[in-house]
């Protein structure tokens, strides 16, 4: 028998030599971990790392792109959140869904089609245990308190304008348990609050909520109206969030099987709620506050990945859904734009900001770590999509079966892996008022609604000219501000039959 030091002294060096040597554990044949993290509103130019400029110190998210590789031209598929949601899940543009413009609202119906091959589906061909901790915002059947199923089965979903939507919760039993949502995409667990700034304000865990509202949300705190739990409070979420992502890797690192954790921040997307311990941590107000909690929610999964030495199999990705709006901070919220008043940009160098279909609504942050594969502080000007995320890593584990779903994904592996060759010919972009625009190589053809256009008025050699369109050439005119349309009707053309052919085909991979 064992005495009880003994017994202390064993224990002490079981966990020393399963934490020890960070990185060199002993993989055998198991297959890499896949960890994406996925801010919320983050610009491209809020860290350090992407601008030199920036207030915010960023120092987890610039060491991780020390370690991997840092993208200098990635997209979101869309400027705004449920699409680009759907399309990192997915491979495929939601435009091609029943939600042509904006994000799902709350009560909302799911947008992923229960048919659908998803990220989390394909990974269960490979033995993975998948989770999604975070904002969901891909919607949910919310069961009737009247007995006869779902009560937003019928609604169109997507349409902000619903006349009595946010008395819609006075239909829903909130103890039973939801439709939709994460299981039904493929999870096998969730842990979140779906929408930070929508009703019910209470955390969900798999298909049912931690805690029954029981109180409406008081007038003065942020976000839309309805039922809340009491206690609830914003500031609380990232933390919580975090501590739950950081449990899921320390608990899955102990087993033998391969792990996705998809962990969907919610900042620093409004209500811009960061804690006493970030407050006054930025020089750019609260705003800068919070997305620095967000640089040290990222620390504490590389942190977690590293303890548990999973950090060197790990296939880490943190990028963001869309552009900044560049709000403050003032009351949870703040004017679009004001943050500028610190001196701080979190478009730079980029026109627009979130829901813009210019560059700073959807070119966005990307770092990807994988030391057993990928080069440290290696940089790419590559083209690459969010919906790009899936098909490379069906590539990378060999699985074929399914591919023809993502229809609008490309493999980027070789790109990962130190290959500096073109994989997208074109890149569709899409705005939050249905607006399109495709780019290929350096040209960006922004199109308008229907047949085309802002009617912008255009001065070519001084006479007065309107144009349907924005053409620009960015490898020239990055800030967008000179509109070739008129100029160039052959690429205008050769442009619009690219992205009319990619509607027509129902994908952009074929």
């Amino acid at each position: 028998m064992l005495s009880n030091k003994a017994k202390v002294f064993a224990t002490f060096v079981a966990i020393t030599l399963f934490y020890s040597c960070e990185g060199k554990k002993n993989y055998g044949d198991k297959k890499p971990n896949i960890v994406i993290i996925l801010a919320d509103d983050l610009g491209y130019g809020d860290p350090q790392i992407y601008n030199v400029e920036s207030k915010i110190p960023t120092p987890n998210i610039d060491q991780l792109a020390s370690e991997g590789i840092r993208f200098t031209d990635a997209h979101t598929p869309s400027s705004v959140c449920t699409p680009t949601r759907y399309g990192l899940l997915t491979g495929r543009y939601a435009w091609r869904t029943d939600l042509k413009k904006s994000v799902l609202w709350m009560w909302d119906r799911p947008l992923i089609e229960i048919d659908r091959l998803t990220f989390p589906k394909m990974l269960k061909s490979k033995n993975y245990n998948t989770a999604c901790i975070g904002k969901w915002h891909l919607g949910w059947r919310w069961p009737s308190n009247r007995g006869d199923g779902f009560m937003n089965d019928t609604i169109a979903i997507g349409d902000y304008s619903l006349k009595d939507r946010n008395e819609l919760w006075e239909k829903i039993d909130f103890s039973k348990p939801l439709g939709g949502g994460p299981l039904e995409a493929g999870f096998d667990y969730y842990f979140g609050d779906d929408v930070p700034n929508f009703a019910p304000y209470t955390f969900f865990e798999n298909n049912r909520l931690v805690k029954i509202p029981n109180i409406m949300k008081p007038l003065d705190m942020y976000g839309g109206p309805g039922p809340m739990s009491e206690g609830w409070k914003l500031e609380d979420v990232m933390p919580t969030i975090t501590k739950r992502a950081v449990k899921y890797i320390e608990d899955k690192s102990r087993e033998n099987q391969p792990f996705y954790l998809n962990f969907t921040l919610t900042a620093p997307h409004t209500p811009i709620a960061p804690t006493d311990n970030f407050k006054g941590k930025s020089e750019a107000g609260l705003y800068g506050d919070f997305v620095h909690e967000v640089d040290w929610s990222v620390g504490e999964i590389i942190s977690a990945l590293k303890k548990t030495g999973e950090f060197e199999n790990t296939i880490l990705i943190f990028t963001s859904d869309n552009g900044s709006p560049q709000r403050d901070g003032e009351n949870m919220g703040g004017a679009i734009a004001s943050v500028k008043k610190y001196g701080h940009d979190p478009s730079r160098p980029w026109k627009g900001m979130k829901a813009d279909i210019w560059e700073g609504g959807h070119r966005v942050p990307f770092i990807a770590s994988w030391p057993k594969r990928i080069k440290a502080n290696t940089v790419s000007d590559q083209v690459i999509c969010l919906t790009d995320i899936i098909f490379t890593v069906a590539s990378i584990l060999g699985i074929e079966k399914g591919k023809d779903q993502m229809e609008d994904s490309f493999d980027i592996s070789p790109i990962l892996f130190g290959k500096e060759s073109a994989v997208r010919e074109s890149i569709i972009h899409h705005s939050i008022d249905g607006t399109f625009a495709i780019r290929k190589g350096n040209w960006k053809l922004i199109l308008g609604k229907d047949s085309g256009g802002f009617s912008k008025s255009l001065k070519i050699e001084g006479i007065p000219v309107k144009t349907k369109g924005q053409l620009y050439d960015l490898s020239k005119d990055q800030f967008e501000n000179d509109n070739l349309y008129a100029k160039l009707p052959s690429k205008v053309n050769e442009l619009t039959l690219l992205i009319n052919q990619h509607k027509k085909l129902g994908a952009s991979n074929r």
